[in-house]
């Protein structure tokens, strides 16, 4: 299984950016994606995470400025990014629990690599 993930780049505060995250490989099913975000600076946080249920979790400091969305059919997730804060600058990762043909039962949990945001003020 690989998470392939895009969608970042340098943008002024205030500015928006959206990330995708394609899942391929031998999937039975994805029982949920998430973005999570680093800096050298704090451990790996959660950002936004939907269920395969879509239902959402965010953390306090995105909530209202950024949205996760899932495409099922694509097997990609979206995370759209608006009113960017200086402090949204980290390289972001996509998380999946998959499971897969030859194990349909239990999901594993499955990363993609990071995809970095700048926010300049």
């Amino acid at each position: 299984v690989q998470l392939q993930a895009s969608g970042g780049g340098l943008v002024q505060a205030g500015g928006s950016l959206r990330l995708s995250c394609t899942a391929s490989g031998s999937i039975f099913s994805i029982k949920g994606m998430a973005w999570y975000r680093q800096t050298p600076e704090k451990q790996r946080e959660l950002v936004a995470d939907m269920t395969d249920g879509l239902s959402t979790l965010y953390a306090d400091s995105v909530k209202g400025r950024f949205t996760i969305s899932r495409d099922i059919a694509k097997r990609t997730a979206y995370l759209q990014m608006n009113s960017l804060k200086p402090e949204d600058t980290a390289d972001y990762y996509c998380n999946a629990a998959v499971t897969t043909s030859a194990d349909p039962w239990r999901p594993k949990n499955y990363w993609g690599k990071g995809t970095q945001v700048t926010v300049s003020s």
